[in-house]
């Protein structure tokens, strides 16, 4: 009997020792991405204009704040009506921008510094000065139906378009072409006509055109606006939303023009072309995906319903611009990340996005006094962080800027010193007027700074490639309604606990419901204007913390560790002592 007890005991102890060690993650799961605007980014040349030989240029400063992955917004040949996600030509670069070899050699120099390149494809539309559309208009037999064609609907001898249907840039999406007699579709601008993806040679083309770009050396792409590839094929009017004046986007509740089943199909016929040739060239090509979405149409991008097929190994995941908030307290936080989390299928990545080209930037839209808050945030989130150029050193909104699109204020040149046009061109004339309080906040400024946002940044990074924050459990939880809390461990390695005080006001917090921490801590990363420096040693059941304070504290788990392996010794001792009493 005292036999079959020890027996029992050492197979209990051996069980709980074996436990799984995380799999290796694949270069996107854990990276830190950097999203570059390149019309803003750097002139090289003097025109006030950015350009790819000025990304390359900044390529090692890239590299020395950590970044893992660029994604570069359109650089092909636009008329500019959007600049950049109206193309005229997919298999080229914009002159202002440089040329096919200027892109090669960006790519090359990136890879040399260890930083992968993706590019942004606009699938939906191309510009109307495409070769394509002009083809199209003229009905070439090839390109008759490679845009969305559809004859006036006549009231009374009125020509009016043949449905109701929006644009998302407000009024109808549909315009009468003189030469054609017809209306064509466009559910942006009616610059940017709609592609037919119900034509075989559409798809087709689309399909080589990236494999073009994978030729080059790019490391995957953004599919942008990808939820609008397909229309009702039938084309009924879309009922009203409720919502909205009349002619506005959200005056119609968009069934008949945006999430169509037949898109998964095509981003998962992607996918498959892309693991094939990731296979054959032994690394990895991604897709991320943008869609404005509900949470469940969302999620079908990463995989089918059913689970056979693979789609985007991440969509991009905007609830950080739109639930981070200058009001968000820590419950709305926590609601927010567990919000997608809970409805991500397993075993895939999420992504975190802070800002785009598309929306106002962090310290405008929720307060510069919160940038750093939100760098600690998204790196210490698990999967991949996006932070939009300008952001590591909280760059603000200009809304004098504005010239072409309501959007321009969030675009404006990169701020790196305090020379000419902040150090982004040479010219005194900028295609967006550069923020006028770029002699205190650009990078050679912070740069000299060690208490500053850019060095946040840079901490933040180098932190993420610590093995528990890049393989190990998450856990958060919140600390009242004041203070959301972030855990990260790994067994056997050190553990890191982001605490986020999202009040404005002073809180001090006891971390002890935490039951694996130490009863002391280390201050690891603090955010600038944060009371603690890094190497401060706190007590876990008394963390003050300022108003909008952000600190990253460690444990040291190897005692831990040793302590596991001194509890099993004590359990063999006596498995030892039953066997010989």
């Amino acid at each position: 009997m005292k036999l079959l007890v020890a027996l029992a005991v050492l197979l209990s102890v051996s069980n709980a020792s074996d436990i799984r060690v995380p799999e290796p993650k694949d270069w996107y799961e854990h990276a830190t991405f950097y999203q570059i605007y390149p019309r803003s980014f750097k002139d090289s040349n003097g025109d006030g204009i950015g350009d790819l030989p000025g990304i390359t240029s900044k390529l090692k400063y890239l590299a020395d704040m950590g970044i893992d992955a660029v994604w570069l917004s359109p650089p092909f040949p636009s008329p500019n009506m959007d600049f950049g996600y109206d193309v005229s030509d997919f298999y080229n670069i914009n002159p202002e921008y440089g040329t096919l070899e200027d892109f090669k050699e960006l790519v090359d120099e990136a890879h040399n510094n260890g930083i992968k390149v993706l590019l942004d494809f606009i699938p939906n539309h191309s510009s109307d000065e495409h070769a394509w559309f002009t083809s199209s208009v003229a009905k070439d037999p090839k390109y008759d139906d490679f845009y969305i064609w559809k004859p006036a609907k006549m009231v009374d001898g009125v020509r009016f378009p043949p449905n109701n249907w929006i644009s998302v840039f407000g009024g109808s999406a549909w315009t009468f072409n003189e030469t054609r007699q017809e209306y064509y579709l466009h559910q942006f601008t009616e610059k940017q006509p709609d592609l037919n993806y119900r034509n075989p040679l559409v798809l087709e083309e689309m399909t080589l055109m990236l494999f073009f770009w994978l030729d080059y050396g790019v490391d995957g792409f953004r599919l942008d606006a990808i939820n609008h590839l397909f229309e009702d094929e039938e084309f009924r009017d879309e009922p009203l939303s409720g919502e909205g004046k009349e002619g506005e986007y959200d005056y119609l509740n968009h069934i008949y023009t945006k999430d169509i089943e037949n898109v998964y199909g095509v981003v998962y016929d992607w996918r498959d072309l892309l693991d094939q040739y990731s296979e054959k060239n032994n690394r990895t090509i991604i897709l991320m995906t943008e869609a404005y979405s509900s949470i469940q149409g969302t999620m079908l991008y990463y995989e089918s319903a059913n689970r056979t097929r693979q789609g985007a190994h991440m969509p991009f995941n905007f609830q950080l611009i739109y639930d981070f908030k200058s009001d968000q307290d820590a419950v709305g936080l926590k609601q927010s990340i567990d919000w997608w989390l809970n409805h991500m299928p397993a075993r895939h990545t999420p992504s975190w996005v802070a800002g785009s080209h598309d929306h106002s930037r962090v310290a405008t839209r929720v307060g510069a006094n919160r940038v750093d808050q939100l760098i600690t945030l998204v790196h210490m989130l698990p999967g991949t962080s996006i932070t939009y150029y300008g952001e590591e050193i909280g760059m603000l909104d200009y809304k004098e800027a504005e010239k072409f699109d309501n959007r321009d204020p969030n675009r404006t040149p990169m701020q790196w010193d305090n020379t000419t046009s902040a150090g982004f061109s040479t010219n005194e004339t900028t295609w967006l007027d550069v923020h006028p309080q770029y002699a205190d906040r650009n990078v050679a400024v912070q740069q000299k700074e060690p208490h500053s946002t850019w060095y946040h940044f840079r901490n933040m990074t180098y932190l993420r490639r610590q093995k528990a924050v890049r393989d190990g459990d998450f856990l958060h939880r919140t600390i009242g309604t004041r203070v959301y809390a972030l855990l990260r461990e790994y067994r056997g390695a050190d553990s890191f606990l982001a605490l986020l005080n999202m009040a404005g006001q002073a809180d001090t917090v006891d971390l002890r419901d935490f039951v694996n921490l130490p009863l002391q801590m280390t201050v690891h990363v603090a955010q600038p204007d944060s009371a603690y420096k890094a190497g401060d040693t706190v007590t876990i059941s008394e963390v003050k913390l300022a108003p909008y304070d952000s600190i990253v504290l460690f444990g040291d788990l190897a005692s831990s560790a040793m302590a596991l392996k001194l509890s099993i010794s004590t359990l063999l001792v006596m498995v030892l002592r039953l066997l010989l009493v």
